[in-house]
């Protein structure tokens, strides 16, 4: 399955004391995770990206929009490249500037270190590599993350006795997220089968008449409170693509462009909902010595570099493409 925040609170609490002699803001490195935990999965079609977009595509063809897995990447990359500049905002210019943190031990720090050799960051490398190949040739995250757990086991990277709980840490991740995405699921077919999706297109059509551009700031404007207060892009997908799929033919757009706002609307509230897994990894990893607040130090900061570009990228995605 996939990585995903699992590997942030055992790669940063090692390095917050270099991090504090280094003077390194840690809402830089928050957004710096929430960026890599966010715009792979909108952009690239493997791990998290291959459910994601598998997600839209399923249900923009539910509400009568039929399109190709192909062309999610391509609608995706103007967005995507909103996060880029937010990224390089945050890092470069905001939080450029020395932060001091104090000298505070690890809370709930073990005290037996764990070792790492190069034939285990080898092993680790070959696993990766490994799941990657797998799930391109056969295209089943199944096969692929049991290869690379077999990988694992059989380099004595992993133990066999802390195998289960590696793997049942991950099926509490994705069921919590399966459950939600079943909730939503409900609550979409509900709306369609009400009946009064059609009354919101001929209402929301006569708010903004002919014009393109009210129409996605009015769409993109609903998916940010929508995702905000669920904190999951993946499980708001099923209510997003029943309004917007309507809404967006009605309007005119293309179908490239539906694709950007359904999947910019379904982002948007994960970089900075404080229910987000993408924002909730990186402060579990950061807040480790107990110096590092999680509204104010990771959803303000990604909310603010990340929401407001993706916002006005996937604007423009919808109107040029």
């Amino acid at each position: 399955m996939p990585i995903h925040i699992a590997f942030i609170p055992i790669l940063i609490p090692p390095i917050l004391k270099i991090l504090n002699e280094l003077g390194v803001d840690r809402r830089a490195i928050a957004t710096i995770l929430t960026f890599g935990l966010t715009a792979p999965y909108i952009f690239l079609p493997y791990g998290f990206g291959a459910i994601f977009h598998g997600i839209i595509a399923d249900n923009m063809a539910e509400n009568g929009l039929t399109i190709e897995l192909a062309m999610i990447p391509e609608a995706m990359t103007l967005p995507t490249l909103g996060l880029v500049v937010g990224l390089l905002i945050a890092v470069l210019i905001t939080y450029r500037k020395n932060r001091t943190y104090e000298a505070r031990e690890i809370i709930g720090a073990q005290s037996e270190k764990q070792g790492y050799t190069t034939w285990s960051v080898i092993a680790a490398i070959i696993s990766i590599v490994a799941t990657l190949i797998i799930q391109t040739i056969t295209d089943s995250m199944i096969i692929a993350a049991l290869t690379g757990l077999i990988v694992l086991l059989m380099s004595g990277s992993l133990k066999w006795k802390e195998a289960d709980q590696v793997v049942t840490e991950g099926m509490k991740m994705m069921a919590f997220i399966a459950f939600v995405m079943l909730a939503a699921s409900g609550f979409a077919a509900v709306i369609r089968a009400t009946g009064h999706v059609d009354l919101l297109v001929t209402q929301t059509s006569f708010i903004v008449g002919e014009s393109q551009a009210a129409a996605a700031l009015v769409m993109l404007l609903i998916g940010l409170f929508i995702t905000m207060g669920i904190g999951s892009s993946f499980a708001t997908i099923p209510i997003i693509a029943t309004l917007f799929v309507p809404i967006g033919l009605a309007a005119g757009f293309s179908p490239l462009a539906i694709i950007a706002l359904i999947g910019t609307a379904g982002a948007l509230g994960d970089a900075g909902a404080p229910a987000s897994d993408s924002t909730l990894g990186p402060t579990a990893g950061l807040n480790a010595d107990g110096q590092h607040n999680h509204i104010w130090d990771t959803c303000v900061p990604t909310f603010l570099h990340f929401n407001i570009p993706l916002f006005i990228f996937g604007w423009l995605a919808a109107m040029f493409l």
